[in-house]
């Protein structure tokens, strides 16, 4: 696993040699089941990629020395020197020979080293953005965002679901969420320094990776509610299961929320967190499949229209969509009255107070110390 506690701002990332690129072989497209998120959640099919081969390695390197430089100018300097030694241009040329669940990972390197620098807010494939980033990143970046289907990559499920991984080999009976719930994890790009405690952005993205795990089930009652009849006795028993899991997610929120409030709060992640936090992007997916169903996906917590979720894959936004679309119906009970009415009326309550402990989480995590 790469350490990102190595401070070497004088980091030097060499161009490819042949060798390496015959590694990159290992790395070719092989088709891979449709994702489906009542399986797993948004949580990804397999653990996260802890090591790229052959030239990707140089990547992995790149994002671990970005998110370890003292500040932003030094982490902008660590890609510029990547551009010029020729190390992104190879990349580049490798996007399209990516399996997709290796272009998963490089797409989480691309988006730890893009928040590292202080780029959350740039569109790469606008002419502006080259006054701002590096050219040659910038390239890099808009090819692999387009390989994984997503408009962005700089979003919490890209830096979190895809950046944790069980600490222990798993044993491969085991499902993605479940190793998630009871396995040690340990990120593959760490932002706080090897050997120190886990600061307040590590801890942020650990607990909303536990969350999507947790909140497996949500995603399958949200399957059980799309097309439901109101008046089907069957509707009222999922929503209130719907409640349960939604109570249990708060509650694991405040559990994670007093480990969070005690871990270290350094300047640099803080300014991390908040620049993440005015792009709109620190979301989890489990609060927005849950708002899908409960509210409709194009509404928000506090009733304002949402922003594109451009940072989630095309599947996972079309499947929020259809979420949005089939569980109508059961938003109508809403305005009727009777123990099923009722039960919506709870379980969206239990969501709205869900989704204010994880923004109270958010704001925890931005606070530095002398803040609070």
């Amino acid at each position: 696993m790469q350490s990102s506690g190595q401070r070497t701002p004088g980091l030097r990332l060499t161009a490819t040699t042949g060798a390496e690129i015959s590694a990159d072989t290992t790395l070719a497209a092989v088709p891979e089941p449709a994702h489906d998120p009542r399986a797993h959640g948004f949580l990804p099919e397999r653990p996260p990629v802890r090591t790229m081969a052959g030239t990707w390695s140089r990547l992995t390197v790149l994002a671990g020395a970005a998110v370890a430089a003292p500040d932003r100018e030094t982490a902008c300097d660590l890609v510029a020197r990547a551009a010029r030694d020729g190390v992104l241009a190879a990349l580049r040329q490798r996007v399209s020979r990516l399996s997709p669940r290796n272009a998963d990972a490089a797409a989480m390197r691309v988006a730890v080293t893009v928040a590292a620098c202080g780029w959350t807010g740039i569109d790469p494939v606008a002419p502006a953005a080259r006054r701002t980033a590096d050219a040659a990143f910038l390239d890099l970046w808009s090819a692999i965002a387009h390989r994984v289907d997503r408009q962005e990559v700089v979003g919490l499920s890209t830096l979190a679901l895809l950046n944790w991984a069980p600490e222990r080999k798993p044993r491969r009976h085991l499902p993605i969420d479940q190793l998630a719930r009871t396995e040690a994890l340990v990120p593959v790009v760490r932002w706080s320094p090897q050997g120190q405690p886990l600061g307040r952005l590590d801890r942020l993205m650990l607990a909303t990776t536990r969350l999507e795990a947790h909140g497996v089930w949500l995603f399958r009652l949200a399957g059980t509610l799309a097309g439901c009849d109101p008046a089907d006795a069957s509707t009222g028993t999922a929503l209130r299961r719907l409640t349960r899991v939604l109570h249990a997610l708060r509650a694991q929120l405040q559990s994670e929320a007093a480990v969070l409030r005690a871990a270290p709060a350094p300047a640099r992640e803080c300014a991390v967190l908040a620049a993440l936090a005015a792009q709109g992007v620190l979301e989890p997916p489990v609060l927005q499949a849950a708002t899908a169903v409960l509210m409709g996906a194009r509404r928000s917590g506090d009733g304002r229209p949402r922003q594109p979720l451009r940072h989630l894959p095309a599947r996972d936004r079309a499947w929020l969509c259809v979420m949005d679309r089939q569980c109508a119906p059961v938003r109508t009970l809403a305005h009727r009255g009777g123990p099923d009415a009722a039960a919506y009326r709870e379980a969206l309550e239990t969501l709205i107070a869900l989704r204010r402990a994880y923004t109270g989480l958010v704001c925890c995590a931005r606070a530095r110390t002398g803040d609070r």
